[in-house]
């Protein structure tokens, strides 16, 4: 089983975490919950169509600095 937690794998898949349990909570707290049940892997495959529609309205900002 994968030590990788819900916010690691959230920010390997570019998703704002933060934004995205504030806008969509019951969405946040349902995939968090499943993640811990199942490997990183699963999940994924799992929430293969999902995944992409969340990145794009929660696109994590990686140089958020450096651009100002």
């Amino acid at each position: 089983m994968s030590n990788m937690t819900f916010a690691e794998y959230l920010i390997s898949k570019k998703i704002d975490g933060s934004a995205f349990q504030k806008a969509e909570p019951e969405r946040f707290d349902e995939w968090q919950k499943v993640f811990e049940q199942v490997h990183p892997e699963s999940f994924t495959a799992q929430k293969k169509f999902l995944i992409n529609p969340t990145r794009r309205k929660y696109t994590l900002a990686e140089t958020q600095d450096s651009k100002k």
